[in-house]
C-alpha cells in the first residue's frame, strides 16, 4: 500500500470525520500508533490543517464506511496506474525547518537522558544536528545547558516514532551482539570473568594483587635475629674497651711510683 502525500495531515482529517481507530489510522498513515494518539489529543502537530484522502483520489467512502463497521480491517487505497515509483529515501544530513530548530537541544537532552544506549551517529541522524552539539549536551558544557528540558522529539515532530523505535532497536541488537563476541572471547582463553568486569579492570587487580607488600609478621623475625646478633658482639667490644683502658691507667699510676721511689 502506498503512502499518502501527506500522511500527518491526512490522519488529522480521519481523525475529525471518521470513526476509525487509532490502529487503522496509523496502519493506512505509516505512522506510529502513539503519533496518532498525539494528534488527537493535540500534543503532536496541533497547527495541521487535515487533507481528504477522498477528494486526493486516496480513499472511497465505501472503505472508511466498511471498515467502520469492522475494527479488524485496514483501508486499502486506490489503486492507480499513473502512480509515481517510490523515491528512495535520502541519506545524508537531515533537514530540519527553521520553526523546530530551536527545540533540537531540548530533543537531543532527552534522547540523552532516556535513550542512553543510542550512538551520537544516531541521535544525529533522529533530530539533524552535530556530534559536537550532542558531545557539549552530554558533558553539560552548551552554552544553554541551565535552561534545557527535555522534551520529547516525537511531539516536537523532529522524528518519527518509528525512526525512534528503529534506532533504539539497532542499539540493543549491537550491544547483545558485543556481550556475545567478549563471551566467545572468554571462552577460547578459559577465563570465567562476570559481565560487570572488563579487561582493564582485571588486568589492573592483577597487577595490585602481584605488587602486594610482603608481611610484617614475616619480616620481624628476621629482623629481631639481626638486632639479637649485633646486641652482642657490641657490648662485647665495649666490654673490651673498657678493660684496656683501666690497664692502662694502672699501669701508669705503677710506674708513677717506682719512679717516686
Amino acid at each position: 500500500m502506498n503512502q499518502p502525500l501527506m500522511p500527518k495531515a491526512t490522519a488529522v482529517w480521519l481523525i475529525d470525520n471518521t470513526a476509525l481507530t487509532f490502529e487503522q489510522i496509523a496502519d493506512f498513515c505509516s505512522l506510529h500508533i502513539l503519533e496518532v494518539k498525539g494528534i488527537a489529543d493535540g500534543d503532536v502537530d496541533h497547527g495541521i490543517r487535515g487533507a481528504d484522502p477522498i477528494a486526493a483520489g486516496q480513499l472511497t467512502r465505501l472503505e472508511i464506511e466498511d471498515c467502520q463497521k469492522d475494527k479488524n480491517a485496514r483501508l486499502k487505497a486506490i489503486q492507480k496506474r499513473d502512480d509515481l515509483p517510490e523515491v528512495a529515501r535520502r541519506v545524508g544530513k537531515k533537514y530540519t525547518p527553521l520553526s523546530k530548530r530551536q527545540d533540537r537541544p531540548d530533543s537531543i537532552f532527552w534522547l540523552v537522558r532516556n535513550h542512553p544506549e543510542l550512538l551520537d551517529s544516531q541521535i544525529g541522524k533522529l533530530v539533524g544536528t552535530t556530534k559536537s552539539t550532542i558531545q557539549s549536551i552530554r558533558d553539560r558544557t552548551h552554552w544553554n545547558s541551565a535552561n534545557l528540558t527535555p522534551v520529547d522529539p516525537v511531539s516536537v515532530g523532529l522524528c518519527t516514532q518509528v525512526d525512534l523505535d528503529n534506532a533504539v532497536q539497532k542499539a540493543f541488537k549491537r550491544i547483545e551482539k558485543r556481550k556475545a563476541e567478549e563471551a566467545k572471547k572468554y571462552e577460547g582463553e578459559g577465563i570465567s570473568a562476570p559481565e560487570n568486569i572488563t579487561n582493564e579492570q582485571v588486568e589492573e587487580i592483577n597487577i595490585e594483587q602481584s605488587e602486594k607488600p610482603v608481611n610484617k609478621e614475616t619480616e620481624t623475625p628476621t629482623e629481631k635475629n639481626i638486632e639479637e646478633k649485633i646486641l652482642p658482639e657490641d657490648t662485647k667490644n665495649q666490654e673490651e674497651k673498657k678493660y684496656t683502658s683501666d690497664s692502662v691507667f694502672a699501669k701508669l699510676n705503677e710506674l708513677k711510683k717506682e719512679d717516686k721511689k
